[in-house]
């Protein structure tokens, strides 16, 4: 799939607010500094469409994108970022859970993991959230140009072992870099066989 046009729709902190076109959904999300706008700008070739940021924790809003007329890529708040006082750590969680269990255009969530880090409690946990409210999702790994080829397979073999011990059956999973342009083919090609399985 080529992307020909990214259009910025709404940004807003309800479900509710979300646009009512029923048109599928795939929306990004990972801990804070996981390097999701990066990400984003790099699948849609639009350097400043999602707003990076070299302070964690700035996606404070659910934001659409519509692109090729045709779905939304959904950038959602980035969870566990520590420095966010107690109240605003709850509304984020609210603003995301919200979205995730009553948002039924979503058709796939994406979950950035930082594949230089080894198996973190906070994603393992957000993971298991997701197969006990039986979402649909697929792991991104993300920058993957940091490590050498050998450590970071190791790294993603770890992850992968890490899930069995809880999973029968795993979720789809990429390996990318904004920097090198990683993954952004296979992605956007399971967007693209996803949204074609729904026309069917």
């Amino acid at each position: 799939m080529e992307i020909t046009s990214a259009d910025f729709i709404i940004s807003n902190t309800q479900v509710s607010k979300c646009p009512q076109d029923g048109l599928p959904e795939y929306a990004f999300i990972g801990r804070s500094n996981v390097g999701k706008s990066s990400l984003i700008n790099m699948l849609t070739k639009r350097p400043k469409l999602a707003m990076t940021s070299s302070t964690p924790g700035k996606t404070l809003l659910i934001n659409h994108f519509l692109i090729n007329k045709q779905w939304y890529l959904v950038d959602l708040p980035g969870y566990g970022y520590a420095q966010r006082g107690k109240k605003q750590q709850e509304k984020i969680t609210k603003i995301i859970e919200d979205y995730i269990l009553e948002r039924g255009q979503m058709t796939n969530l994406f979950v950035l993991i930082d594949v230089r880090l080894e198996p973190q409690k906070i994603d393992l946990e957000f993971i298991e959230w997701l197969g006990e409210n039986g979402i649909p999702f697929a792991i991104i790994f993300t920058k993957a140009d940091k490590l050498t080829t050998n450590k970071m397979r190791d790294n993603v073999n770890l992850y992968i072992k890490k899930l069995q011990e809880e999973w029968e059956e795993l979720p789809p999973y990429f390996i990318s870099s904004s920097e090198k342009k990683i993954g952004r083919n296979e992605i956007l090609d399971y967007i693209d066989s996803v949204n074609s399985s729904l026309k069917k």
